[in-house]
């Protein structure tokens, strides 16, 4: 025998274990111990103890010797003198006081490498809070819309039409004091609320259709001849439901949808509700607005089987995630993204229109930009799934007029996007046609004229399409002509007694260098050269004869004061290319500020190629400050590259200098900065303008080619710079792309001033931390799961071997120093080299649509894997989110201590009937008879059980938050009496392993030990675990519950294998409480 004493802060208990008993004699007392259950409470006169392979010894307390108390039985002498025995290996480990210690220490203690990893986690997790919270925000632009609203229930469109009628409703919505008619009478437009949403978010579409119909369209006869109509608002009550968390829920929206378009269609069919005119035809298709979800919900309307077939042919969506699922927790809503987003994607990928269901099907996207906190705005991207001739992403930032960003309810109200949105729907009306809309190609034009900047490469202008509507007569000597290669610059306009004209001559074509034309100007170009101060014309001279008729032309401009000898020019007007740019004086603070806005024009020297002139023509209305610039520059002067890397971009920034004769617009393009992930500070220097004061101060435009993201600073001296670029997890491009796009940024200047102008560029570290909230907070569901996955394999590692369950703290600090780095190492260079293969080009020739219908040589799922990013550099986030989601781990550990903790204590003192033991320790108290001696020793059995039962309970709250959303919607089914169950959640065998774990703990059995090659399972159970959180478990976190479940199958297996697997056992472990008269079990 030996006996091993510790320091008094370990309460000088005394305990050792003997090596392995023989082969023989011992099977059957371990059996009888194993059936005994741990029943400490029955059978108060036994000692509790593990189930261990060790033969029991008797100890001695002191020299003169132990002996049993008087009326103790011999067995029960010799099981409490089971306390002691020989050390085990693990004890004469070399640096560490052994693991028996571990196991005597407090499950609240924590080593110093975990209290420091701790704080350096938590501190990391504040900053990237505070950095999202406070760092590179977007203004707040909005201005709300208020209506007056008049809501129609249809109560007859019942069960007889959908299987929904007595969970959902439909509306039509009519704005009162402009009309108040319940019968239909223009084109049908559907809106779909989005994930909670409600039916009233129709309000302020509605409303400004109505009054934009009433005051503007139906007073143009040539509007309404050409087609334009009115437009029936409907609306959808989905009771609020959740459709973001449940995809049989998004399906079962889908198919009333589809029931409530025939509904809707047949509306106009009938005489008794509907006002329409007889002689045109009936509508065949109902317009779609969705916002948030519902978008989703309007593409998937065109996979189901009840859809009506060219029933819907222009779809609207605000702040809907096209490209993939918000979250991932439901496996129904990750298989339904995945079968709509592939049913359009083949369809696009066909080489003829006839076998495209799609191809008349218009779809646009409109985001809210960074102020956007519940989607991100990355996920808007129809990039990877729409071509660009059948539709577009474009952000609120780019939208004329708005010039600013929207969080996720105000793109519903916002009247700055409202206004747009609505009056671009209305002009793509065409009331002749069945399908009542224009076609496909004429829509695409309206909805890139309201919505796009029009600086985009994909701009089209409508100059060269349109015939010359104005002769321009000149007295030769009276007006101004440019030399070529000079700049015109206008002060003062209208400050003349009478018109005039000042001529820009083109340069011819072929002339050496790309040309472009760019005109600025604080006032409006009007339409019609009669009113305003401003008009701009391109002109070519027109042969006409002395005395010839001019009737040819609308408009007869002539500025020769009836002298001969003036020359005749025709000309058209550029004002239908006008780009709005907000503007940027010495008072402007936000390009939403509600100041007239600045007139752009550009055009490249190929679209002036029927011209010679361009006509500036200053009419004197009225004396203004207003100014005009226009000039022709070369490509090579107004367009800067730079050609650093992201790396040394990042590391040392980036410098340009404009020089002082530089042109009114420059471009600068920085290809290396294309990720979502990274910010950066803009600061532009002072310019000195002379004895003149300057006619505006810098405006800049930042931008992206694709989505369509441009952002404004007014009044520019610092700017912060952040995009949605290439951003993790985002499915790559419909047709193959090669990242070299990268972010532009346009600035103009006043050119007059004659003065160089600094740009400096810098990254923003703490605007970048904040940046990885929207993008990877779904992470913190994933990775602390592996972090958790790891400690539970450690310490059933330890266990099977050496019998001691350590507490989940100390379990920690073995993973930190061991296992932890090692994994997170492995998945950092895997990270990489799933960021080069993300990035390489597909190993196809597949650039265009190909003609096979079934698969595409483009990869949609390959950043799928562990933090979805693209680029190398970012290969960091792996080890910080596994240190961010261990010191997560470490504070919910504590937490749960603590609230069972509390708990234990309200129950004490709710019960009249004290526990025999207490929650924390037990005490053993033996008196001997001849020196009044007392043995007071741990019981080990009693932590290692708590150890145990608390993993487990930190395992199962990291699975919570994935079955918490199902949760919620059939809560919410409950509230609106829907009591249909969910078909893909009938499956008892997902949650069995639970309840048996769950009432096998409640029980009080600690599991056994594996000693035999099955420890190894379990084992590989927690890696397997680990490795596909950390792999998979963002993008398909709904699978987490499952394997989760499987390693609590095994764990209730191993349970099962130590007992004598019977019906009556089994049914022993579900019981919550004993016969009368006992309490419940505990160790």
């Amino acid at each position: 025998m030996r006996r091993r004493s510790f320091d008094a802060d370990e309460r000088d208990f005394i305990e050792s274990r003997t090596t392995e008993p023989p082969a023989t004699g011992h099977d059957d007392k371990r059996n009888s111990f194993t059936s005994a259950k741990f029943d400490l409470n029955r059978h108060s006169d036994t000692l509790d103890r593990r189930k261990i392979d060790k033969i029991p010894t008797v100890v001695k307390s002191g020299s003169n010797g132990w002996k049993p108390s008087p009326g103790l039985s011999v067995e029960d002498a010799k099981t409490a003198a089971t306390l002691v025995s020989e050390p085990s290996e693990v004890d004469n480990m070399p640096g560490q006081r052994g693991l028996r210690l571990l196991r005597s220490k407090s499950p609240w203690s924590c080593t110093l490498l975990t209290l420091t990893c701790t704080f350096i986690a938590i501190s990391l997790l504040l900053s990237i809070i505070h950095s999202f919270a406070t760092r590179q925000l977007d203004p707040k632009g909005c201005h709300m819309y208020y209506s007056r609203s008049i809501f129609t229930q249809f109560a007859d469109f019942d069960t007889e039409h959908t299987r929904f009628a007595s969970k959902y409703s439909l509306y039509l919505y009519r704005e009162g004091g402009f009309d108040e008619d319940p019968e239909v009478k223009g084109v049908p437009v559907l809106f779909i609320p989005g994930n909670a949403g409600s039916y009233k978010q129709v309000r302020s579409l509605a409303s400004e259709s109505a009054q934009y119909y009433y005051n503007v369209i139906a007073q143009d006869p040539k509007a309404l001849e050409d087609g334009a109509t009115s437009i029936d608002f409907f609306s959808v009550d989905f009771n609020e439901d959740f459709t973001a968390f449940h995809g049989q829920t998004l399906l079962d929206q889908a198919e009333y949808l589809n029931d409530a378009i025939a509904y809707i269609l047949s509306l106009y069919h009938d005489s008794r509700r509907s006002q329409r005119n007889p002689a045109l035809p009936d509508p065949s298709s109902v317009i779609l607005i969705g916002h948030s979800m519902g978008g989703v919900v309007a593409r998937t309307m065109l996979t189901m089987p009840n859809y009506q077939s060219n029933s819907v042919n222009t779809i609207v969506t605000m702040s809907t995630p096209h490209a993939r699922p918000p979250v991932a927790f439901d496996g129904d809503i990750v298989r339904t993204y995945k079968k709509t987003n592939d049913y359009w994607r083949e369809a696009y990928s066909q080489k003829w229109a006839n076998d495209n269901p799609l191809w008349h099907v218009t779809l646009i996207s409109i985001a809210g930009g960074s102020l956007d906190t519940v989607v991100p705005s990355d996920y808007a991207s129809l990039e990877s799934l729409v071509p660009a001739t059948h539709g577009f992403t474009v952000f609120t930032s780019s939208v004329p007029n708005a010039w600013t960003g929207a969080d996720h309810l105000q793109m519903v109200w916002c009247a700055q996007l409202v206004k747009p949105i609505v009056r671009s729907i209305l002009h793509t009306v065409d009331v002749h046609r069945p399908s009542q809309t224009k076609p496909r190609a004429e829509r695409m034009r309206i909805f890139k004229k309201w919505l796009l900047t029009g600086m985009e490469t994909t701009a089209e202008k409508t100059l060269q399409q349109k015939e010359p509507s104005t002769l321009l007569t000149l007295e030769d000597n009276a007006n101004s002509i440019v030399l070529p290669g000079q700049r015109l610059v206008l002060r003062d306009l209208g400050a003349t007694t009478k018109p005039k004209a000042n001529l820009l001559p083109i340069p011819p074509q072929g002339t050496p260098g790309s040309k472009k034309f760019t005109l600025l100007s604080n006032q409006a170009i009007n339409q019609s050269e009669s009113n305003g101060p401003l008009a701009v014309l391109f002109c070519s001279v027109f042969p006409l004869a002395a005395g010839q008729s001019a009737t040819l032309f609308s408009m007869d401009l002539d500025l020769s004061d009836g002298t001969s000898g003036s020359t005749r020019l025709a000309c058209k007007n550029a004002a239908s290319d006008v780009i709005l740019l907000p503007a940027s004086t010495r008072h402007s603070v936000h390009p939403f500020d509600g100041t007239q806005p600045f007139s752009y024009l550009q055009y490249e020297l190929e679209d002036l190629a029927d011209h010679q002139f361009v006509a500036v023509v200053d009419k004197p209305t009225s004396y203004s400050e207003g100014w005009v610039i226009a000039e022709f520059s070369d490509s090579i002067h107004s367009s800067i590259e730079s050609m650093m890397g992201l790396q040394r971009l990042l590391t040392f920034g980036s410098r340009f200098r404009l020089p002082a004769d530089r042109p009114t617009s420059m471009n600068i393009h920085i290809p290396a900065l294309d990720s979502s992930l990274l910010t950066f500070r803009v600061k532009l220097g002072k310019q000195a303008c002379g004895d003149q004061a300057e006619l505006f101060t810098p405006l800049m435009r930042q931008y992206l080619s694709e989505p369509h993201e441009s952002k404004f600073f007014v009044n520019v001296k610092e700017a912060d710079l952040s995009l949605h670029g290439v951003a993790p997890f985002m499915p790559p491009p419909l047709r193959y792309q090669a990242r070299n796009n990268g972010v532009s940024l346009q600035l103009w200047s006043d050119p007059t001033c004659d003065s160089s102008l600094d740009v400096t560029l810098k990254v923003d570290l703490l605007g970048t931390l904040g940046k990885l909230v929207m993008r990877y907070r779904l992470v913190m569901v994933a990775f602390p799961l592996l972090v958790v996955a790891m400690v539970l394999r450690k310490q059933f590692q330890i266990y099977d071997e050496n019998g001691f369950f350590i507490s989940f703290a100390e379990a920690m600090d073995l993973c930190l120093r061991t296992s932890l780095p090692i994994l997170l190492l492995v998945l950092t260079f895997l990270a990489i080299a799933f960021s080069i293969a993300s990035s390489a080009p597909p190993h196809s020739n597949f650039l265009l649509w190909r003609s096979n219908a079934t698969e595409t040589a483009v990869d949609f799922t390959k950043n799928d894997l562990l933090l979805g990013s693209q680029d190398p550099i970012f290969w960091f986030l792996v080890p910080l989110s596994g240190l961010i989601s261990a010191g997560v781990c470490v504070l919910l550990n504590t937490a749960a201590l603590g609230l069972t903790y509390f708990l234990s204590i309200l129950y004490s003192l709710l019960t009249s009937k004290e526990n025999k033991y207490s929650y924390s320790h037990r005490q053993l108290s033996q008196t001997a008879d001849h020196d009044n001696e007392y043995l007071v020793v741990r019981s080990g059995a009693h932590f290692d059980f708590y150890n145990y039962v608390n993993s487990i309970l930190v395992l199962m709250l990291w699975v919570l938050p994935i079955n918490g959303p199902v949760l919620v919607v059939w809560v919410h089914n409950l509230a609106v009496h829907w009591l249909t169950p969910f078909s893909s959640h009938h499956n008892v065998l997902s949650i069995m392993p639970f309840i048996l774990l769950v009432e096998t703990l409640a029980g009080g059995k600690m599991i056994p030990r594996v000693t035999s090659s099955f420890r190894y399972i379990t084992n590989i159970l927690f890696f397997i675990l680990a490795v596909y959180a950390a792999l998979y478990g963002i993008t398909y976190a709904y699978l987490l519950h499952h394997f989760v479940n499987v390693v609590a199958a095994w764990l209730v297996a191993v349970h099962f294998s130590g007992h004598n697997f019977s019906l009556s056992n089994l049914i022993q472990i579900l019981e919550v409480s004993d016969s009368e008269g006992d309490v419940k079990k505990q160790p």
